[in-house]
């Protein structure tokens, strides 16, 4: 398949992470390509030291765990909180790890679930990002812990990464590593690694019989399983196992939603932020069980020993292949046009009517999640991609394509009118930020709309100095800063005295909203949504209360 063939389809890895964002649809991925970057194993932006003392030892239910201390942050990585998925354990849920007498050294992160590497189309957008791959295998279910004190009872901060339900890692990009919101917001920050593609996420059950019931959803029932060790460990590291945020972006805000509608995950989860994704139209138990007919079909294999012997890399095209077969004709998420209205088959949880028996955040908001306050929010760039220069002929055909010449007009117009400071280049990312803010509206109004906990939305359009200014807020470009992550990321955010105020106050709002429930901080008052007005928090370099911001052009979409 030629390159020009893959974009026109919408099957890169970034579109995956997008759509899912959106759609909740598996899709396939590109040729695998070499890792860039390094694994940063510390980055801090005040002067600090790294120390091993035997004060970094805390105590899990399996055993003593020792990792180090860095610029005054107790920092543990790679911690067990399940078995390998290797071998027979493949599609089982997850087991227990086995327990260790000697202190486990939690020095360094785990291995990744088995993955495409990332594939970015350019130097500068790999630049920005500073993308890191890992080592990768089946023996992935660990977690990392950043932490001022081993003592004490601070909210707890769950990160789910994106990169749709296919890819992706607990550090994948240096925006979301924990250790500036424990050292500056006094919070335990936790992220985890679990099963992804076709290791998380294929419904063997034919094959495998009632053992492998769930084998659908594991991917999300290792989250599950996460939270549970957090519940019954967290304490152990400073931490309030009744006080647990979720939060994911992109696909991992997909991740939270689906969370949010399981029951196994009650009581575990007491506050949510859900950012650039959620929802998702996922596929019925008998979608995916055909899907997996087809896989079968074109491996040959008819029992499950035989299937968990399969190769990954060789599970996961043959996947691929066929769910490209199965799935309606779709153009991709930078193409212009409506998203898909009907499940597609793919690398995606499953509505099996057991472990997860709604569309949640789809369809409706969620009975069991009903008293759980969310924040719910996205940027205005969201389709920035470095080598993506239309001119505005280009840009008009390519709406025209997808949406009709009326429609196109009607966005070139409102867009140029609400933002004549912007190029066409940054307009043209715009669009998909306005699809997935009517996302965003929508799933807040059904948040609304049930009764219960608060919304809070938000809209992030601070844009990046870099590079010319030309890639505004892109994909993921809000977690440099709700992390106050911005030396860190500085390739991205310039480290600038505006963007290090912009973080202190994100930063901020996210960790009040993980102690309280409620995003609110001195001076910048953040109040709950309604579907009327849309209030709706802006983080830029003015920050403030907006009544659905970017309104009048979003709408033009929906027309």
């Amino acid at each position: 398949m030629t390159r020009n063939t893959k974009e026109e389809n919408g099957i890169n890895r970034r579109s995956a992470m997008l759509l899912s964002a959106v759609a909740g649809a598996g899709i396939a991925l590109p040729h695998e390509a070499g890792a860039v970057g390094s694994i940063k194993t510390a980055a801090h932006q005040a002067p600090g030291n790294c120390t091993t003392p035997r004060s970094a030892i805390a105590k899990t239910q399996y055993g003593k765990v020792r990792g180090f201390v860095d610029g005054g942050v107790f920092t543990f990585k790679g911690i067990p909180y399940g078995a390998t998925t290797a071998g027979e354990n493949r599609w089982l849920p997850a087991k227990p790890p086995k327990p260790w007498d000697d202190e486990y050294p939690a020095l360094i992160y785990g291995d990744n679930c088995p993955q495409n590497l990332h594939d970015f189309t350019s130097i500068e957008q790999s630049f920005l990002q500073d993308w890191d791959d890992g080592p990768m295998s089946e023996d992935m279910l660990k977690l990392n812990i950043w932490t001022p004190s081993l003592t004490g009872k601070r909210a707890v901060m769950v990160y789910f990464h994106g990169g749709g339900f296919s890819f992706g890692s607990s550090y994948e990009l240096p925006s979301h590593e924990g250790a500036q919101m424990a050292r500056h917001h006094d919070v335990v920050q936790v992220s985890v690694n679990h099963r992804l593609n076709a290791l998380g996420f294929l419904d063997v059950s034919e094959l495998g019989g009632a053992a492998y019931e769930g084998s659908a959803n594991v991917g999300m029932t290792d989250l599950v399983a996460a939270l549970r060790w957090v519940h019954e460990n967290i304490a152990n590291f400073g931490g309030d196992p009744d006080r647990v945020m979720i939060y994911g972006q992109s696909g991992g805000g997909s991740k939270v939603t689906t969370l949010l509608g399981m029951p196994s995950a009650a009581g575990l989860i007491h506050r949510a932020s859900v950012q650039s994704g959620g929802g998702g139209l996922i596929p019925t138990a008998e979608q995916s069980k055909e899907y997996a007919r087809q896989i079968f079909k074109e491996l040959g294999v008819g029992d499950i020993a035989a299937l968990q012997k399969v190769e990954w890399a060789k599970l996961f095209a043959t996947g691929n292949a066929v769910a490209a077969k199965m799935n309606p004709p779709w153009r991709g998420f930078f193409v212009p046009g409506p998203m898909p209205t009907t499940p597609r088959v793919g690398w995606s949880p499953t509505l099996d009517g057991k472990i997860i028996n709604v569309r949640s955040f789809q369809d409706v908001a969620p009975e069991v999640s009903k008293r759980v306050p969310m924040l719910i929010g996205s940027v205005s760039e969201e389709a920035g991609i470095y080598r993506n220069n239309p001119t505005e002929a280009q840009w008009r055909e390519q709406l025209t394509q997808g949406y009709g010449a009326a429609k196109a007009d009607a966005l070139i117009a409102a867009m140029k009118k609400a933002h004549p400071e912007k190029q066409i280049r940054t307009l043209s990312y715009g669009v998909a930020g306005l699809a997935i803010r009517n996302n965003v509206q929508r799933m807040a109004k059904l948040k609304h709309d049930q009764g219960g906990a608060p919304v809070y939305t938000y809209w992030f359009s601070w844009q990046s100095p870099m590079l010319d200014g030309f890639m505004g807020a892109w994909h993921t470009a809000e977690l440099a800063f709700c992390f106050d992550n911005t030396k860190r990321c500085e390739q991205g955010t310039g480290n600038t005295p505006e963007a290090q105020a912009l973080a202190k106050k994100m930063a901020t709002a996210w960790a009040n909203f993980a102690r309280t429930g409620n995003p609110s901080q001195p001076g910048l008052a953040w109040t709950p949504s309604d579907p009327v007005r849309c209030q709706t928090m802006v983080f830029d370099n003015h920050c403030g209360m907006i009544d659905d911001p970017e309104g009048a052009v979003r709408k033009i979409l929906l027309a």
